[in-house]
């Protein structure tokens, strides 16, 4: 039976249990989240497949599934909406997530090496690059994300998936603490912006990789030179938590004053509705409602319409 506990226990990764151990008390806080009775009412109704037709290529889930077992499939996964990141696929069920996070990894799988890598995901949600980092090569993969219903979401996928060394804990980049261990690379994408200390966020990201290995970093940018950076008035595109909006050049200069080298930029995007979207699996208001109706080039504030940067940075090796 299938339980969100799921989302941080492996048999075959040996430092995980006294990872668990160290933040049990955030854990445990955290899962004192009033729906989570029912979230795993879903997950526990989630029928036993087999999973020899896994897949972790760009629709994560099992190629095939039993004709018999797709109806209570859908209604289990269904109970875990909304899916914000994805998308996944089992047999004839698609879960349409909200953001289609295979188009954001088609721009950087091809420009970043994780063979044999130990990874850490800052922000990793339901879980979906964890599966496209294994998949690129990654030997053992770890998301840290406060929210609940995405490590439900994760444990769903990943015991489906037949249990890939890949764990999530429902803990902040702030509360996380890795004692000893640390990673080749560290992710963090869609998290920058969110936070009011971005030079913080960078030296705590910096704290858990190992010499000689990689940050990718992936934010909202706007225009500008190595001084630019926007502070929203109030809200961006909808959303009242996002604070500092640097330009290529300057995300670039904090990451150097910080103590990376070799920092490069893999790839600049303007986000659209083909990436993120209102589904019938994530049925809130979504970018489409952020945009300025009149003017598409700017957000409903008036603001530079969304834009994506993610950069690339090394480690000295000592």
């Amino acid at each position: 039976m299938i339980s969100i506990n799921d989302a941080w226990t492996h048999p075959d990764l040996p430092w995980l249990s006294d990872l668990v151990a160290q933040h049990q008390s955030i854990i445990d806080r955290r899962l004192s989240h009033g729906d989570l009775k029912r979230w795993s009412e879903a997950l526990q109704s989630i029928p036993k497949i087999n999973a020899d037709s896994a897949t972790l290529g760009r629709a994560v889930g099992l190629d095939r599934i039993p004709d018999d077992s797709e109806q209570q499939l859908e209604h289990a996964l269904r109970g875990l909406m909304p899916w914000r990141k994805g998308p996944f696929k089992f047999g004839p069920i698609e879960v349409d997530t909200e953001w289609r996070s295979d188009l954001k990894w088609d721009r950087l799988h091809t420009k970043i090496n994780l063979a044999h890598h130990r990874v850490l995901d800052v922000g990793s949600g339901s879980g979906y690059h964890l599966w496209r980092m294994l998949e690129a090569g990654a030997l053992e993969v770890l998301g840290i994300d406060p929210s609940v219903l995405f490590h439900c979401q994760f444990a769903a996928i990943k015991s489906l998936l037949g249990h890939p060394k890949a764990a999530s804990l429902p803990v902040t980049l702030e509360e996380f603490d890795a004692g000893i261990l640390d990673f080749d690379t560290v992710f963090s994408m869609g998290v920058l912006y969110h936070r009011k200390d971005p030079i913080n966020h960078l030296e705590q990201l910096k704290r858990w990789i190992k010499p000689g290995g990689q940050l990718i970093l992936e934010t909202l940018v706007v225009d500008g030179d190595e001084t630019t950076c926007l502070v929203p008035p109030d809200r961006y595109a909808r959303m009242n938590n996002v604070w500092f909006l640097p330009s290529v050049a300057a995300l670039s200069r904090w990451l150097q004053r910080v103590g990376f080298v070799s920092i490069e930029c893999l790839d600049v995007s303007v986000t659209t509705t083909e990436e993120q979207r209102k589904t019938d699996w994530m049925q809130f208001e979504s970018f489409e409602h952020a945009i300025d109706p009149n003017n598409d080039v700017l957000t409903i504030e008036g603001l530079q319409r969304p834009t994506r940067a993610a950069l690339r940075a090394e480690l000295p090796q000592t």
